[in-house]
């Protein structure tokens, strides 16, 4: 009887922590522009000192391990607290962009390419792609709350989570190919090496421009997660909890 108005005082805060989260990440990409892109963001990046860029791969592991402590504190089993990282991650991820928007007028639309991540490599690609990823990380982690509330089987089964892990593998390859690729061009002699070169991913940043979305790949990814996310919800009577 209590489960739901805990669940619901759950999703309440964890959605203010994480709105709050991707207000702060705004902020820091504000000041971060005003510093190397005052015209404007745009490719190729503007090189930026190898302490900052040093920092700005450090807090983005740490923005990673701020939304699992979220996960891990909220949630009172696995299932719990991977939904709540997913979760907390997806609206980070959504009111990031909102605020960016509020407070600078970018992105112009959901068409514009931004650099999404920098873990291992720096992760290209239009803002839709990471919103609707984000989208379907709130369905399925509300998926999972809802069906543990109910005390059914909410963990995906082993097909499930090769549907899901091999779905999100694709979306993240389609992301960083091309930019891998251009790394790879531009320092042959080092071989795949050069993904942990921090001062040879600074310069070739500084000449790579995105040319294409690699939708037969992000595509095929995106189906492959929704499967995941379907045989979840037509499964979850099934099995142990």
């Amino acid at each position: 009887m209590n489960a739901l108005p805990s669940l619901r005082a759950s999703f309440l805060w964890v959605s203010l922590f994480a709105i709050s989260m991707g207000f702060l990440e705004s902020a820091v990409v504000v000041y971060l522009r005003q510093l190397y892109y005052p015209e404007g963001f745009d490719f190729p990046l503007n090189l930026i000192h190898e302490s900052v860029a040093i920092t700005e791969f450090l807090r983005e592991i740490a923005t990673i391990l701020m939304l699992v402590s979220v996960g891990w504190i909220v949630g009172r089993n696995g299932a719990q607290r991977f939904a709540w990282f997913l979760y907390s991650f997806a609206i980070w991820d959504i009111f990031y962009y909102v605020f960016l928007y509020l407070l600078l007028g970018w992105p112009q639309s959901l068409a514009t390419w931004d650099v999404l991540f920098l873990v291992p490599i720096m992760w290209v690609g239009p803002v839709w792609g990471p919103v609707f990823v984000a989208l379907l990380m709130i369905l399925l982690s509300s998926l999972m709350l809802h069906i543990d509330s109910k005390g059914e089987r909410s963990w995906p089964d082993s097909k499930g989570w090769t549907l899901l892990i091999s779905g999100s593998f694709l979306v993240i390859l389609s992301w960083v190919w091309e930019y891998g690729a251009f790394l790879l061009a531009q320092y042959p002699d080092q071989g795949w090496t050069v993904f942990l070169c921090s001062p040879c991913q600074q310069e070739a940043g500084g000449q790579f421009v995105p040319q294409r979305i690699y939708s037969e790949i992000y595509l095929p990814g995106i189906l492959l997660i929704l499967g995941g996310i379907v045989r979840l919800y037509l499964g979850r009577k099934t099995g142990p909890k």
